[in-house]
């Protein structure tokens, strides 16, 4: 299996919207992902109290969710979400950055089922608990063009 933070920072350069957010992999490994998601004043969702907005705690965590298959996945494949839920706890205390854990408790041949918290001290102080899965809809050819198998024929 090829680097696992070396993956992780790849996939998320690509994606523009957590570039825009300033977002970064802290930790990559065989256990889970670490994403960081900076405070800034992109995400503040009540301008009075700094209280951060509950769509960017969605966006860092569909983010980690689906990025941490790559911790799982001996090669790249192209799993997009098919369902996230997250239960918020608490707001995040405003002017801190929040950070999201994931990892995969589950794979099978056609979804990916991942789990994890956002928090900023403490994991075992959420703020919010998301479980996640996500489609396997295979590598992408040499051309770009997703071809899968199921069952020994070409989808």
């Amino acid at each position: 299996m090829t680097n696992i933070p070396e993956r992780a920072r790849s996939f998320l350069s690509v994606l523009r919207h957590c570039q825009v957010l300033g977002m970064t992999v802290e930790q990559a490994d065989e256990h889970g992902l670490i994403i960081k998601l900076p405070y800034s004043p992109a995400i503040i969702g009540n301008p009075v109290s700094g209280v951060v907005h509950g769509g960017a705690i969605t966006t860092l965590m569909d983010t980690c969710c689906g990025i941490s298959t790559v911790c799982y996945l001996p090669e790249f494949e192209i799993c997009p979400t098919l369902d996230l839920r997250i239960d918020y706890m608490h707001p995040a205390e405003p002017g801190r950055a929040i950070y999201g854990f994931a990892q995969c408790y589950r794979i099978s041949p056609t979804v990916i089922f991942t789990r994890g918290v956002a928090y900023q001290d403490d994991r075992e102080q959420p703020i919010a608990h998301v479980v996640g899965t996500f489609m396997r809809m295979g590598k992408p050819d040499a051309k770009g063009q997703l071809s899968r198998q199921i069952d020994g024929e070409v989808q």
